[in-house]
Order: C-alpha cells, then structure tokens, then sequence
C-alpha cells in the first residue's frame, strides 16, 4: 500500500543529512589543518634541503654518469650524507663495493632513530614503511621532538600523530628532491662550485645545536666529542669519519641493550 511523506518524515530526512554533513566536515578541516601543520614544521628543513639538494646536484653533474640517476638517488635512497659521500667516493674512482659499505656505517646511526621512535610508529600499518624510509637526520629530529596529542594508549590521538608525522616526512622529501632537480639543472651551466659540499657541514652543525635544546641527556653529545678527539689521536684521517660512525654505534647499541636488559629485569623482580 503506498504510503504518503509526512512533514516529520522530511524533517528528520534533511536534519539527518545536515548531521551527516556536520560529520564530515571536522575531518576536511583536520586534513587541511594537518597539512598547514606539517608545512609549518618542516619550513626551516625545506630552506636548508633545497639549497643542500641543490649542492648535490649540481656535485652530481661533475660524475660521468646520467643527471637522471641522481634525481633517482634521491627518490629512491633518500640519503643525504650518504649520497655526498657516494658521489665522493665515485669521483675518487671507488668500486660500487666500497661505496656500499662506507654508506652502511654512515648511515647505521639511523638504526637508533628507529628504536627510539619504534612506539610511535606502531600499528601504523603500510605506512610505517614509508615512515621507516624517510628517517632522515631532519625528519628525525623534527619526529622525536613533536608533542603527542593525546595519552600513549589512545589510539585516535595515535593514528593522528602518525598522520602528521607521515606528511612531515613526505614534504622533506619533496623539498630533498626539488632541491636536488634544481641543482641538476644549474650543473648545465659553467660555473665555480668549489666550497658548495659546505653546506652539509653547516645543516649538521644546525641539528647538532636544535638536539642539544630539545634533548634532555647530554651523554650523547659528549660521547660523540670524546670518540672524535680519540679518532682524531688513533685513527689515519681517510678513517676517522667511519671509524668514529662504527664506534659510536657499537657504543650506542651496548648502551640500548644495557638499558632494555635493566628494564626487562626490573619487570621481572615486579
């Protein structure tokens, strides 16, 4: 039997809809606004990654091979010091062998930027790959800094925190590889780029002084300056770079496994 709309059928049509809408529309505006924030946070790495992709880029163009595997370089290895120390050691005449081992001991200290952002990267699903691949010095640095916005265990106020942390990744690599094409292209040109490989040194030095504010443990800074000043002493200077990075590893992961054996023994003892 048909059966005729009523006016309280239409109303509460309309007022469901417009409920639906309202809804909708905090999570576009938590998008955007996460964006905007993501942006915010990761302007001061986009006016050094340029400039600093840049240099590699343009360092990449003195190398005998295609400017397009540089812009590849940073697409798909997304390494900063370790992809000056390539181009480097490929200037220098180094087998592929070499390289490989020299950018596994510079880049092992993203082996501790890992576990120590290993509870914030949990139950992120695929996309703690890409978070994983990102880590960078910068990342990394702006990462462990960001406040959580809500209790460690609630899950909503995680998922966002992992949201931000994905954009934040994603846009410094945009501003890696933006800066890196703009340097192929300005290695077309004739010009002197003596003194450009600087610029590493001065975004380290950067981190290095934002890490000793936001830190709370100064242990690591002086265990650094300690095992630099040793290597300085001992090791023969085409060593000392990844000497130093094998040492402080090495003292780093007997330090994590020390402190994860004391907090397993003391849950035990509980």
């Amino acid at each position: 039997m048909p059966t005729t709309p009523t006016t309280d059928g239409v109303t509460r049509t309309l007022d469901d809809g417009a409920h639906s809408l309202e809804m909708a529309e905090p999570e576009s505006i938590t998008t955007a606004s996460a964006w905007r924030e993501a942006l915010r946070q990761t302007l001061p790495v986009m006016f050094g990654y340029i400039p600093l992709g840049a240099a590699f880029g343009v360092l990449f163009t003195q190398l005998p091979l295609s400017p397009w595997l540089g812009l590849l370089m940073s697409v798909i290895i997304l390494a900063g010091a370790g992809q000056f120390l390539a181009v480097a050691l490929l200037g220098a005449g180094a087998g592929v062998t070499e390289v490989a081992v020299a950018t596994l001991l510079l880049n092992s200290r993203h082996l501790f930027y890992g576990l120590s952002l290993l509870e914030r990267f949990r139950e992120a699903g695929i996309a703690k790959l890409y978070l994983i691949f990102g880590l960078t010095d910068e990342t990394y640095s702006l990462l462990s800094s960001l406040p959580r916005s809500g209790e460690r265990d609630d899950k909503a106020a995680r998922r966002n925190d992992q949201r931000l942390m994905l954009r934040i990744t994603a846009l410094n690599q945009l501003w890696w590889v933006l800066g890196t094409a703009l340097g192929l292209a300005a290695g077309q040109l004739t010009f002197d780029s003596s003194g450009i490989e600087f610029a590493l040194t001065a975004l380290f030095v950067v981190l290095g002084i934002e890490q000793w504010y936001a830190l709370r443990e100064r242990w690591p800074f002086l265990l650094g300056l300690v095992i630099t000043l040793a290597g300085l002493w001992v090791l023969p200077q085409d060593q000392l770079l990844l000497g130093s990075i094998a040492a402080a590893s090495v003292l780093l992961l007997g330090h994590y496994l020390h402190q994860q054996r004391s907090l397993s023994d003391g849950s035990r003892t509980r």
